[in-house]
């Protein structure tokens, strides 16, 4: 182990602050303070904090586990890569490669989620490979393409939301899920700035908003609409950026003006005057931003939602200009570089289109493969899921716990365990780990190199701190090790850099273009934006990265910005007499995800013991439930059971429930999947329920 700190990031959410590990006079390592990063200079939550319990031997798994007599019990790594590789031949012999699905996670560094899409698409030629990233920032990535030629999270650092004029943050409840962050806003208003939250609930930083909008879930998109109604009805638009800088806006105008505000209140709750004080706080400065996270998201129309948002961006020429502009808050540790380099269904690295046949021979020139070989697009998350059993025999599983966080829970579990073969790797013994037939226990992001690629598209350094305990490979061992037994020697690196390095080659020239970014690069310069394109020669100076985006033209053919031309539609399962509740789903401050490690420190689970049903004291005394009353919600797909908590922070005609947990309180067991069309995003945060009184134990 390393005797002096090892400047690193968290292991959470996209926002990877930084970090020092130092050694623990008890041995390990402890999180400490590291001041020189801009992001978060230092602070850190609960769960930053905390994030070197996980390390613990008796937290996390130990030794690979395989299925004997019904029962997981301990055995070699030859045996258990052995039992994989058996598994998956047998299953490509009996049903073809298709049959063999691969689901990654949005935790996984670049190096491995590169190394899972081409042990996919090579080692075992299906196409059946996504992630659970689908289910967080895939419609503002899919938003964000059609109108910009590009999806990266933030096209600005963070640094410039203190700087601009007014924000409209749509749907995130930031102070609780990245705390860090909070700081940005708080000096956005010290210096004059305006901030407007768009929320269902008064959250913790609704309350920090100089308006907080209120509407009923599921109508952002509505309320979106409204407010662009609003800038043209009262000559906000800015007509000379609109002529020169986009294109559609006729068609986007038309479709906004169908959305006059009494309509616009009505669906959404949102008052006039409220909508006219809105538009007023954005369009008054001469810079301002709208920020959308899983709230507007997570629906089936996401993608239009996020349209829409963009659309009020455009007409107002607040893109592509210094401190303004659309961004999507990312969620998960590598939310942003895991969708950019090929474990999604339809991509291949440097954000490359699967089913483009220039992307198809550049990667299979990398990769030294026929191009034809290559397969084409798959399923999506839930899609891929929802097939288990059915055309996917054998399922391999890194970095992820979809028996928590899928939607319709309960009918993934089954899906689950309807499989030949599940094998997971991964840090714990997670939930859906304890249906595998075979487990693998692999490192932390202490205890391994690599790269992550944070919510502002800031490529950084991940460095290891200390070695793994006997028994634990890291999950490029895992794929090189499966990748040999299945006849492919070689095209697998353990060593990470020796990876990126690969990565890097496999990028240039597309989108999310890396290959001017090295290892050296990121120690010496915190991390690097991208795009950033190599050198065109070696005397040439390196490319500087690309903090801000859009600033001179698109990322589309023409250069110019898409209006969407979107309309307000339902959610996909608007309340009746028998189901005549909301329910919108979400995460507290001290969990995280699917609380797959999180749920296993002491700390964190002192301030977050459990799931709970948020609903107003309306609501409360229709059903006669006191505040700690076991509350059953109840959807189409499944019931839940959780305590009550009674607050008029939440709208009367509305619940919500945290997702962290699995079993009785699980909330995804309520959730809808009904997918966005372009995204395939499921409907996590708006489907019909009843509320039912639960007697207390022994009573």
């Amino acid at each position: 182990m390393e005797t002096t700190p090892t400047p690193t990031h968290c292991p959470y959410c996209a926002l990877q602050c930084g970090m020092n590990l130092s050694p623990a006079r008890e041995g390990g390592v402890e999180v400490t303070e590291r001041a020189d990063f801009p992001v978060n200079r230092g602070a850190l939550c609960g769960k930053g904090r905390t994030s070197a319990a996980v390390l613990a031997p008796g937290v996390r798994l130990t030794s690979p586990l395989v299925r004997s007599g019904g029962v997981l019990v301990p055995a070699g790594w030859d045996e258990a890569l052995d039992r994989i590789a058996e598994a998956l031949t047998r299953t490509r012999a009996e049903h073809g490669p298709d049959a063999c699905g691969v689901f990654g996670g949005g935790g996984l560094t670049n190096e491995k989620a590169y190394s899972l899409g081409k042990f996919a698409r090579i080692a075992l030629g299906t196409s059946q490979i996504d992630y659970n990233g689908r289910f967080c920032m895939s419609s503002a990535a899919a938003g964000g393409i059609k109108a910009f030629g590009l999806d990266r999270g933030l096209p600005f650092p963070l640094e410039d939301i203190p700087r601009t004029g007014c924000v409209i943050l749509v749907g995130s409840n930031l102070v609780e899920t990245m705390p860090p962050a909070l700081r940005y806003l708080t000096e956005l208003k010290e210096n004059g700035g305006t901030l407007i939250v768009v929320d269902p609930r008064r959250t913790r930083t609704a309350e920090q908003a100089d308006l907080h909008l209120a509407p009923r879930p599921g109508t952002d998109l509505a309320l979106a609409l409204g407010l662009l109604h609003l800038v043209v009805a009262e000559g906000r638009t800015d007509e000379e950026y609109i002529r020169e800088r986009t294109t559609g806006w006729e068609e986007a105008r038309a479709a906004a003006m169908a959305h006059w505000p009494e309509y616009v209140e009505r669906i959404t709750g949102v008052s006039v005057p409220e909508l006219r004080e809105t538009v007023r706080l954005f369009c008054e400065p001469e810079a301002a931003m709208v920020l959308t996270a899983r709230g507007p998201e997570q629906q089936s129309k996401g993608t239009d939602t996020v349209g829409a948002w963009i659309n009020l961006c455009l007409a107002t020429g607040r893109a592509g200009r210094p401190l303004s502009g659309y961004g999507c808050l990312t969620g998960q540790g590598n939310g942003q570089g895991g969708r950019e380099h090929g474990q999604k269904a339809d991509q291949l690295p440097g954000y490359r289109k699967l089913d483009d046949p220039e992307a198809r021979r550049h990667v299979a020139g990398v990769w030294g493969v026929d191009p034809d070989s290559l397969p084409g697009p798959g399923r999506s998350a839930y899609e891929l899921l929802e097939a288990l059993g059915s055309d996917i025999k054998s399922l391999l599983l890194m970095g992820s716990n979809p028996i928590v966080s899928a939607p319709r829970a309960a009918h993934i579990e089954e899906r689950l365990r309807s499989l030949d073969f599940l094998a997971v790797a991964d840090v714990v013994l997670s939930e859906t780990a304890e249906l595998a037939d075979v487990v693998l226990p692999v490192t932390q992001w202490a205890e391994e190199t690599g790269t992550t690629t944070s919510l502002e598209g800031r490529v950084l350094l991940r460095r290891r701190a200390l070695s793994p305990p006997d028994g634990i490979r890291s999950d490029l061992d895992v794929l090189h090790g499966l990748a040999g037994r299945l006849g492919v020697e070689k095209g697998f690196p353990t060593d990470p850099e020796e990876v990126f390095e690969e990565l890097r080659r496999a990028s240039a020239g597309g989108v999310a273009d890396y290959s001017g970014i090295t290892y050296e690069r990121l120690a010496e310069e915190n991390g690097v934006f991208w795009p950033c394109p190599a050198p065109e020669s070696q005397d040439a100076a390196d490319h500087p990265g690309t903090p801000r985006l859009f600033l001179d033209r698109f990322a589309t053919p023409d250069g110019r910005a898409r209006f969407a031309p979107v309309s307000h539609r339902a959610i996909a399962e608007e309340p009746d007499e028998e189901y005549p509740v909301l329910l919108t789903t979400g995460r507290v401050v001290s969990q995280y995800q699917s609380g797959a490690q999180t749920r296993r420190v002491a700390e964190l689970n002192a301030a977050a013991p459990g799931p709970f049903v948020e609903l107003h004291p309306r609501l409360a005394a229709r059903l006669g439930a006191a505040e700690g009353d076991p509350v059953a919600v109840v959807s189409r797909r499944g019931r839940a059971v959780a305590p009550a908590r009674i607050t008029t922070a939440i709208r009367p005609d509305t619940v919500f429930m945290p997702f962290h947990w699995p079993g009785e309180g699980r909330a995804n067991t309520l959730t809808n999947p009904a997918l966005d069309p372009t995204s395939r995003m499921p409907e996590f945060k708006a489907c019909a329920v009843r509320l039912e009184a639960v007697a207390r134990a022994g009573e």
